[in-house]
């Protein structure tokens, strides 16, 4: 049972004599910064539009389409300069991630900046999935527009992600032909080291484990044992993003070594 308790006397006699037509003006006062805070921006998210540019620019600025981006990037240069579109500042929260996870955050639209490429994604001709190439102007301008990014922030190398990696199963972009090796060359993101990997050694691969060390790199995958459709979903992530070559969703013993390299290159810390 709650009883109420009688309100204390200082509190009941407190009166704020509050001038009503006061003019004067508050200082305020920077100098005592506490360091208990966290940035906003953490990850850089990649995508392809899957439209041309007309219609990448009308869908992600249109009022009535609910999604957006920080940054669209075209196939080619404009009026004879490297021009990138800045659809939403930075410091405002662009609708490009969707239902989304990564390293145990949610809803990345809220400490994400996301680019746009423009490309039109595949299509399916007589039962084969054909890729659009990214151009290499597009790639240059993406690895100078991401180390602005990640310098003006200070985003970790594994936090820079495709929508792929971050919505296992709903989402394949930027899809096989994103140069991620050429853009951790440059600079930017992160990637394993060839050299280290031993595919000699025969790897009894353990699903939960697997599935452990997926979540420990970052991807948002249930540990439940079994091969299950989201597992195998977060392979095809995985595999498109570190070995394009193949990426089927079979846990195989190169997938294995290459995630290992990754957890010891950059989580191991």
């Amino acid at each position: 049972m709650l009883r109420l308790l009688p309100k204390p006397k200082y509190y009941m006699n407190m009166e704020y004599n509050i001038p009503k037509d006061s003019n004067e003006s508050i200082i305020i006062d920077y100098s005592h910064p506490s360091k208990n805070f966290n940035r906003r921006i953490s990850s850089l998210v990649m995508h392809y539009t899957a439209l041309d540019l007309e219609e990448s620019l009308t869908a992600l600025t249109g009022q009535f389409t609910g999604v957006s981006a920080h940054y669209l990037v075209p196939k080619t240069a404009l009026d004879g300069a490297r021009k990138v579109f800045n659809l939403v500042p930075d410091h405002k929260r662009s609708w490009h991630a969707g239902v989304s996870a990564w390293k145990n955050r949610t809803n990345l639209n809220d400490t994400s900046i996301g680019i746009e490429i423009v490309n039109l994604g595949y299509k399916d001709e007589n039962g084969k999935r054909i890729w659009e190439p990214f151009t290499d102007y597009q790639i240059e301008t993406i690895i100078l527009l991401a180390k602005q990014i990640v310098q003006d922030y200070g985003i970790k190398p594994t936090n820079i992600v495709g929508h792929a990696d971050i919505a296992p199963g709903r989402k394949q972009d930027p899809g096989p032909f994103f140069p991620w090796k050429k853009l951790y060359e440059n600079g930017v993101g992160a990637f394993y080291d060839a050299s280290e990997l031993d595919l000699k050694q025969k790897i009894n691969i353990d699903i939960e484990q697997l599935q452990k060390d997926l979540k420990t790199y970052g991807y948002p995958v249930n540990i439940t044992g079994t091969l299950d459709i989201d597992t195998r979903n977060t392979l095809i992530s995985f595999q498109m993003h570190f070995r394009p070559s193949n990426y089927s969703g079979e846990p195989d013993a190169e997938t294995v070594a290459i995630l290992k390299n990754l957890i010891k290159k950059y989580c191991m810390i």
